[in-house]
């Protein structure tokens, strides 16, 4: 297990040597231990991941919490040499009580959370409709203001200025502009807007967070920003010190290096005496 103060301390010497930060998502055994020999500062674990493993388009699926529970030991068993993130649906019905919660996730073996799945970006309608009966964003802002209480370090995607602000406000120790579904790969989302676009509202996201605080630590993902070259421009043009990666890291490289393996195995032609 890693304390807040420790994992905060990593970030600021891997900056100061001009290295940018890695978030790995890593949602099974394999892809957790790999991520760490390529170099991942830390591993974020969602229950969303089990559906990029599953060949699907990242999808919520069944009792997210639960899976993301679960999914802590196949991670926890393979690598403990940097920490390892939770995704927190802190808008579940089944579990209002945010302290318990929090509990349950250090106790599993993560030393850090992060809002996943989160409302932030899922439309205003929605919103809404979850606003009405006290189970929308504010939520999520109230499990980072939990874990921020209990020491917890946090991360915490945001789409917009005002949730920045909110997430600052609440004491999230890295605020992560979501700029959209990640493009690429076999389920990929092809359309959407170009790395400029998502370098604007990256900017003014990371702009209202700093109005609240300072000291908030920002990375990017999402959208536009799918591969390594990607993240130069947007390191180049924001304020952003690292990449938090999902579909970047445990979908679009494992379609790729499986589907070069099989071509190059049936490639290979049998002898003439067979």
């Amino acid at each position: 297990m890693f304390e807040r103060t420790e994992i905060l301390a990593k970030i600021a010497n891997q900056v100061a040597e001009r290295k940018a930060i890695l978030a790995a998502g890593s949602s099974c055994g394999l892809v957790a231990k790999c991520a760490v020999l390529g170099g991942a500062d830390m591993l974020v674990v969602y229950s969303t991941g089990l559906s990029r493993l599953m060949g699907l388009p990242t999808s919520r699926i069944g009792d997210s919490n639960a899976r993301t529970l679960e999914l802590a030991s196949e991670v926890r068993n393979v690598v403990s040499s940097v920490p390892v993130i939770g995704g927190i649906e802190a808008w579940d019905p089944l579990r209002l009580d945010l302290d318990a919660l929090l509990d349950k996730f250090w106790s599993a073996g993560f030393s850090g959370v992060i809002n996943y799945p989160t409302i932030s970006t899922m439309g205003d309608k929605w919103r809404y409709r979850r606003g009405r009966v006290g189970l929308g964003f504010e939520r999520e802002v109230e499990m980072i203001a939990a874990a921020r209480k209990k020491d917890i370090f946090s991360l915490a995607y945001v789409a917009s200025p005002d949730d920045a602000k909110a997430m600052a406000g609440a004491g999230a120790d890295c605020i992560v502009p979501h700029v959209g579904a990640t493009r690429g790969g076999l389920v990929g989302h092809e359309e959407g807007q170009p790395i400029q676009e998502a370098i604007r509202r990256i900017n003014d996201i990371s702009d209202a967070a700093r109005s609240v605080r300072s000291d908030v630590i920002l990375l990017c993902h999402g959208g536009a920003i799918a591969e390594p070259e990607d993240t130069i421009v947007v390191y180049r043009s924001t304020q952003c010190v690292g990449f938090v990666g999902a579909s970047s890291i445990e979908r679009i490289p494992i379609e790729r290096a499986v589907k070069a393996a099989a071509e190059e195995f049936k490639a290979v032609p049998l002898p003439r005496h067979h």
